[in-house]
């Protein structure tokens, strides 16, 4: 579930991710409990630091490619995700833009995993981009 800690408790959802403008980690673990996973969106490795800190199973940084589906997001690179993954222990997740012409850079920049959004659903047959995405992992 994105950025709703409550909507997540009330369907039972596995977890939830949260921004830098939701509330605050420490919050939603308190709320969630250690049984959901809570994930943070972060842009460097001093927020990606704070949040394992305060509780995230996981940080993912970007916006690290133009996209349409956030805006407001600030500009991240492959660069940030090498600073993030040197600055923390819990698996880093990269966004924002990626699609199958630029995932092996993330990849090589040590992203444990992605996330997209068009990649997937803007494609002719959705199931087979997401199949292709998976098998750069």
């Amino acid at each position: 579930m994105n950025d709703h800690a409550d909507l997540a408790q009330a369907v039972g959802a596995d977890g939830v991710h949260v921004g830098q403008k939701d509330l605050p980690i420490k919050v939603v673990r308190h709320l969630v409990g250690s049984e959901m996973i809570v994930g943070a969106s972060t842009n460097n490795a001093h927020e990606a630091r704070r949040a394992q800190a305060d509780g995230a199973d996981y940080v993912s940084v970007g916006r690290l490619f133009e996209t349409g589906s956030k805006a407001d997001t600030r500009p991240a690179s492959t660069d940030t995700i090498r600073e993030v993954k040197i600055a923390v222990s819990v698996p880093v997740c990269a966004i924002g833009g990626i699609n199958e012409s630029n995932i092996d850079q993330v990849i090589a920049a040590g992203a444990d995993m992605v996330a997209v959004i068009s990649a997937v659903c803007s494609a002719p047959d959705p199931r087979d981009a997401a199949r292709r995405l998976a098998g750069h992992f």
